[in-house]
């Protein structure tokens, strides 16, 4: 009986904990957690404390950051910070409302008005974030007739701009103009509403260019709207530092204040009846509240600083191009880089992990880029340059590689 009664208890048991599992409506968040973890693609937030624009202090050390996307160290900038304070003692801390309400302050014109001028462009329109803009400006310019064309190395802000268009998608191989050109005389042949070909100038993983100039032809010759993805360019490369998708390269230029520019927010650089369209039809921009004053300010004055920062980008893209030669002698694989953005391609997840870790216990704050974000076997350390790294910081980076090269792959 005794027995019996035991036996029963521990069935009921095990039923009760397949019962609850069955009927946990969130059995599936721990489900793909565990695969995450299983696969090295498990992700943890770390709290930072910024000590200077390329020095921070994590886990209780002092390490040098080749992370950031603060690429000419402007988020310490003392101009863009006093800007900002004035903004907030002038506009206070929010905008309120949207901007088609009442957040539409006169120091968001005047800023875009700026922008533009600097862009060679008709007209300018802040956005929230560059996410933001690139989720919501695509669909905006997409119907479900349409067709767009995308670099298979894109954003993933674009990646969900695209899908959520409703048109149809297509992928063109990474920087192949030539590709291109094919799936654009195959859709002349269709009966789309409209071709858009979206791409980005440098690209966030790999910190290549894409050959912008032929695809813009190809878009000229095909009727096809260009919308290029600027935001890691913006700042550091181009005339005066605005980026390479300047004046009538494209239709529609997307950028962001969160890199180079040392702030936050993003901007569509285009002309002014696709500013009056977006402003009209454009939900992302309709419906969400204006970036708050203190941030405008720091657009602002990044604008003022930024097309005479020439010596600084110069010093820039000498490091990059030091860290590449020193890395490539070292049998590193640095891709396609040409600019401020070197990956090291790695290829498998826990070893890209482990040489990260090696780094950190060496000083230097260099994460591992993992699927999904990049394609799979395709992992490495994402090595993010800032003018105000000084050769003393580069070569420490290099010696930190060198060492774990030696460690691990001696001779």
């Amino acid at each position: 009986m005794l027995w019996s009664r035991s036996k029963h208890s521990l069935i009921d048991s095990i039923l009760v904990l397949i019962l609850a599992d069955y009927f946990d409506k969130f059995a599936f968040v721990d489900k793909e957690l565990a695969r995450r973890k299983a696969e090295h693609r498990f992700r943890r937030l770390k709290p930072v404390l910024p000590l200077c624009a390329v020095e921070i202090r994590a886990d209780g050390r002092r390490m040098i950051n080749f992370c950031s996307n603060d690429y000419l160290g402007l988020s310490r900038n003392e101009t863009l910070r006093s800007r900002a304070v004035d903004y907030l003692s002038a506009y206070g801390a929010g905008s309120t409302a949207s901007r088609l309400i009442c957040g539409n302050y006169d120091i968001v014109e005047a800023a875009e008005r700026k922008l533009a001028r600097l862009k060679e462009m008709e007209a300018a329109l802040i956005f929230n974030s560059g996410f933001q803009a690139n989720v919501t400006v695509i669909p905006a310019l997409a119907d479900k007739n349409s067709l767009i064309l995308s670099d298979r190395l894109n954003h993933n802000s674009i990646i969900q701009g695209a899908r959520l268009s409703r048109g149809t998608v297509k992928i063109y191989r990474h920087n192949d103009p030539a590709h291109l050109a094919e799936q654009l005389d195959e859709a002349a042949r269709q009966s789309f509403s409209r071709i858009i070909i979206v791409t980005e100038s440098v690209f966030s993983m790999d910190g290549d260019i894409s050959d912008l100039a032929a695809i813009s032809a190809l878009a000229d010759r095909f009727g096809a709207i260009f919308i290029v993805d600027d935001a890691h360019a913006t700042g550091v490369l181009g005339p005066k530092g605005m980026g390479l998708a300047n004046g009538h390269l494209a239709d529609v230029t997307i950028g962001t204040f969160s890199k180079g520019c040392g702030g936050f927010g993003a901007y569509v650089a285009c002309s002014a009846r696709l500013r009056d369209y977006l402003i009209n039809c454009c939900p992302g921009f309709i419906y969400t509240t204006a970036l708050p004053p203190a941030v405008i300010g720091g657009i602002d004055a990044a604008l003022d600083l930024i097309p005479e920062m020439n010596t600084a980008r110069s010093r820039l893209m000498d490091s990059a191009a030091r860290v590449r030669q020193e890395l490539n002698a070292m049998g590193f694989d640095t891709g396609a880089s040409a600019t401020q953005i070197i990956p090291v391609l790695i290829g498998d997840t826990q070893k890209t992990l482990s040489l990260s870790k090696w780094l950190a216990d060496q000083g230097i704050l260099a994460l591992a880029i993992r699927p999904p974000t990049v394609p799979d076997g395709a992992s490495r350390i994402r090595i993010s340059l800032s003018a105000e790294h000084t050769p003393i910081h580069i070569g420490q980076l290099i010696e930190a590689f060198k060492g774990w090269r030696n460690q691990n792959e001696p001779g």
